[in-house]
């Protein structure tokens, strides 16, 4: 059974966390199709393949920065805030956990020595003053 989390407040979805332990068979989709980061995992057995293809140029506007991290090792603590910039969750993340911040905001506590993350989010970065606000 999947114990992928998402934490909602008020029907908005902060944020998608896919433990280590989640992957199942199959495509997985976890996001909503209208979520500007689409976040999907997969698990296919050996000699499975998959189509090759191009992504089409479609115009998108993104309002905002979206940001997935990837738990390579060590561990931290997210703590997860609401649009009103109020803390609304925290988690422990480890190895091989995932988390997709989608909305609201979120910080970062390293709780292990050489801890290492894998970060993606959505471009182009226009600097600090455009790109975020502290809270």
């Amino acid at each position: 059974m999947m114990k992928t989390e998402k934490i909602i407040d008020n029907g908005v979805t902060l944020a998608i966390i896919i433990r280590a332990d989640d992957w199942l068979e199959g495509l997985n989709v976890v996001s909503a199709d209208e979520d500007f980061q689409q976040v999907v995992f997969w698990g296919y057995q050996k000699d499975q393949k998959l189509p090759a293809h191009i992504h089409l140029d479609s115009p998108r506007q993104a309002l905002k920065t979206q940001e997935v991290i990837f738990i390579r090792q060590g561990r931290l603590r997210a703590d997860i805030f609401s649009a009103d910039e109020k803390l609304f969750a925290s988690v422990e993340l480890g190895e091989g956990d995932t988390a997709a911040f989608l909305n609201g905001g979120h910080g970062y506590e390293i709780l292990e020595d050489n801890t290492k993350v894998l970060e993606v989010k959505n471009g182009p970065y226009l600097g600090p003053e455009k790109d975020r606000r502290r809270i």
